[in-house]
């Protein structure tokens, strides 16, 4: 790859962060962008019981349904299913000591939470994720509610 290609992409890629600082907020960027985590119960969609369907944030793909998200008590909204394989990204994750696995935006990339073997039937999942990563879309009257 060319000098010149590669910093056209690094100018790229800063302007898209630029960007995406005016658009989001300081949590939502820690959290999608630099792979962080917003402490636990704090999130605005952990108690969402709404109908509808969970985006990604920053590029509004369709990531779960809300009949997979159920309350596992850990802090962050959790589902035990995507809307399609190709919604979540896997990522293995040896951080902080620990063996994780993970999970983001299939689409474009940003940091959504992680995916653990401990979740209800029928998948045994549980999709742990910050609500600063989602946006919620009601399905009665097309509300939308960001994370």
């Amino acid at each position: 790859m060319s000098t010149f290609k590669v910093r056209c992409e690094q100018m790229a890629n800063q302007s898209s962060a630029e960007e995406l600082k005016k658009k989001l907020s300081e949590m939502q960027f820690y959290v999608t962008q630099d792979r962080g985590t917003e402490p636990p119960f704090t999130g605005r969609l952990l108690h969402n019981k709404r109908d509808g369907v969970y985006h990604c944030l920053v590029c509004d793909t369709p990531l779960f349904h809300s009949h997979t998200k159920y309350d596992s008590g850990c802090g962050w909204p959790s589902f035990y299913e995507p809307v399609s394989e190709e919604a979540i990204r896997y990522i293995d994750d040896f951080s902080h000591g620990m063996q994780r696995v993970e999970i983001r935006c299939g689409n474009c990339d940003a940091h959504l939470g992680h995916v653990f073997p401990d979740g209800p039937q029928p998948t045994g999942e549980r999709y742990c994720v910050n609500s600063a990563s989602l946006a919620f879309s009601d399905e009665k009257n097309g509300d939308q509610l960001k994370g």
